[in-house]
């Protein structure tokens, strides 16, 4: 499991000439992948195109970096014409690229970060406070340059466990969890109307741009306000999911779960058509979102993540496994009167079939919400 801690990082003549050079390894390596396949109908391994490509002015690896993120690109391409016979194949020249360092080019001493570009060429110093990461990348965010820091945090191994918790991603609440005795829901009002919001601001521009000349004045100065306002408004939204599932994860340390239990609804959109409105409610849910947060910040504090399968878990009474299907909020059993919230069944039920049994149903706590506060921190205190 890897997480990112990113910096912001004012421009430079150094990072943007660095830039430059590796847009300029990235260039050829796509000009002389192509120019091998159109002349000798070869397609060059890696490996023979990291031979044929060098740069003085960065370090052996971060040519090798750049060469081997066009063939990520190529082989993202091949799994992506599995289903899409019209992919295109990776084939941009780029004037400027990210410029990529690997653990052996990354050294700290005496509180800075030091990122070597090869022999002869000056390095690049940064104060730094936290660990060494295993790989780093500096790029273009749109507005400054921004230094991306990968850690490998490792995984712990998932056994079967009664100190766990099962946790149903929705669209209403983010997340709800539940450990068998206690139940935590995610107040998702506030990401519902971010999201609202994110849409009524969308329209408006894109019925002004509508009416404009593409490539003019006024149609370049909707564009940009466009994107600005709607940066601002994802920041928000990434922002409170950060805080919510920063305190859920949080509350169910504190209470000794060693476990996190999601439902695994990747697929949930397919094969749906519930009308438009709910339609674009399900394709913009931040279940994928949710679900990393939940995995690496867990994975932080020393509990176990596992996925599984989330049929059926909202419509299955806990008490006597009867199946009906809520029309509400409240899950009400027409077989055995159980009634409890139906995301809190849903929670229940995925930790029961990681379990692989039933557990005994008594009478349930009532459920407790985490709701968003904008001085909530993003970052758990981890116990060192």
């Amino acid at each position: 499991m890897y997480t990112v801690r990113k910096l912001k990082l004012k421009y430079t003549e150094q990072l943007n000439h660095l830039a430059i050079e590796s847009g300029t390894v990235y260039r050829k390596t796509v000009i002389q992948f192509y120019r091998t396949l159109r002349k000798k109908g070869h397609w060059l391994s890696s490996n023979a195109m990291m031979k044929l490509i060098r740069s003085e002015a960065l370090h052996s690896q971060s040519t090798q970096a750049a060469v081997q993120a066009f063939y990520a690109a190529l082989d993202s391409w091949r799994e992506k014409r599995i289903s899409d016979p019209q992919a295109r194949m990776p084939c941009r020249k780029r004037k400027y690229y990210r410029i990529m360092w690997k653990k052996s080019a990354i050294k700290i001493k005496d509180g800075n970060l030091t990122l070597s570009n090869g022999k002869g060429n000056a390095p690049i110093v940064i104060p730094w406070r936290w660990n060494t990461p295993c790989f780093l990348e500096i790029g273009w965010d749109g507005a400054q340059y921004e230094l991306r820091a990968i850690y490998n945090i490792g995984k712990a191994n998932a056994l079967p466990s009664q100190i766990c918790a099962g946790i149903d991603l929705g669209e209403i609440h983010p997340a709800v969890s539940h450990d068998g005795k206690n139940c935590h829901i995610l107040n998702g009002r506030i990401l519902r109307s971010k999201k609202q919001y994110q849409n009524k601001v969308k329209a408006a521009l894109q019925s002004k741009t509508d009416t404009k000349k593409k490539g003019s004045k006024r149609y370049k100065r909707i564009k940009k306000s466009k994107a600005k306002q709607l940066k601002k408004i994802k920041n928000q939204i990434r922002d409170v999911l950060h805080k919510q599932t920063t305190a859920l994860v949080s509350t169910l340390k504190n209470e000794g779960v060693q476990t996190l239990v999601i439902g695994d609804v990747r697929n949930i959109r397919q094969g749906l058509d519930y009308g438009s409105k709910a339609n674009q409610k399900l394709h913009q849910m931040l279940t994928g979102k949710t679900r990393h947060m939940l995995t690496y910040k867990a994975e932080r504090r020393n509990m176990s993540t596992v996925i599984v399968d989330e049929k059926y878990t909202t419509q299955e009474c806990p008490c006597c496994h009867h199946r009906y299907k809520p029309s509400d909020r409240m899950y009400k059993c027409s077989k055995c009167g159980f009634v409890y919230h139906r995301d809190g069944v849903g929670g229940f039920n995925i930790r029961s079939k990681y379990l692989e049994f039933a557990p005994v149903v008594g009478v349930m706590a009532s459920p407790t919400g985490i709701k968003y506060s904008p001085h909530m921190s993003c970052v758990a205190r981890i116990a060192r």
